[in-house]
C-alpha cells in the first residue's frame, strides 16, 4: 500500500481539519484496541452544530448527505489525530458504516455515504478503500440525517 500524507492532501484539496468534536453523551470518542482504532459514531457537525436536520427523502437530498458525509470524514480525521498523534501511524481505513434517517421509500442510503468513501480514498488513496455498510434509519441524535462510525488499522507504538 502507498504511503499517503492526508495533511499534504488536504491542502492541496483546500480542506482544513477543524477542532476534534467532543462526545456528546457518555462515551469516549476513540479507543485503541490491538492495532485497530474505533470510533464512535460521528455526525455532520460544523463548529459544534449540525449542517441540517431532518430525514433523506422528506428534508435533505442526497447531495446534501454527500456533503455532510465528506464533513464527518474531517471530524472523524480529526478525532485519529487527538487519539495518535500523527497520521503516519494509519495503515488502512478497514470499515465505515453509514446510518441515513430515511423516510420508509427512501433507497439511496449508499449513494449518501459515498461522500465519505469518495473523500477517504481522494485522501489516502488505496489506504482509504475499505468495507462499508450503509443503513436506512428511523431517527438518529439531536435529529442529524446521517451518523458514520469507522475503524482504521494503525502501526502500534
Amino acid at each position: 500500500m502507498e504511503t499517503v500524507n492526508i495533511e499534504e492532501r488536504l491542502v492541496a484539496k483546500g480542506l482544513t481539519l477543524p477542532a476534534a468534536p467532543q462526545p456528546l453523551g457518555a462515551y469516549v470518542p476513540a479507543v485503541i484496541s490491538g492495532n485497530l482504532l474505533y470510533l464512535s459514531g460521528m455526525l455532520p457537525l460544523s463548529q459544534g452544530k449540525l449542517l441540517r436536520t431532518g430525514k433523506a427523502g422528506l428534508d435533505c437530498t442526497v447531495d446534501e448527505l454527500r456533503q455532510d458525509a465528506a464533513l464527518i470524514v474531517l471530524n472523524a480525521l480529526a478525532v485519529v489525530k487527538q487519539a495518535i498523534g500523527d497520521f503516519s501511524r494509519i495503515v488502512r481505513c478497514v470499515k465505515l458504516t453509514g446510518y441515513v434517517a430515511s423516510t420508509a421509500d427512501f433507497y439511496d442510503q449508499p449513494q449518501c455515504i459515498n461522500g465519505a468513501s469518495e473523500l477517504l480514498y481522494e485522501l489516502m488513496g488505496a489506504a482509504g478503500q475499505h468495507c462499508r455498510s450503509a443503513v436506512g434509519v428511523t431517527a438518529l441524535p439531536l435529529n442529524s440525517p446521517i451518523e458514520i462510525d469507522f475503524i482504521f488499522e494503525i502501526k502500534r507504538c
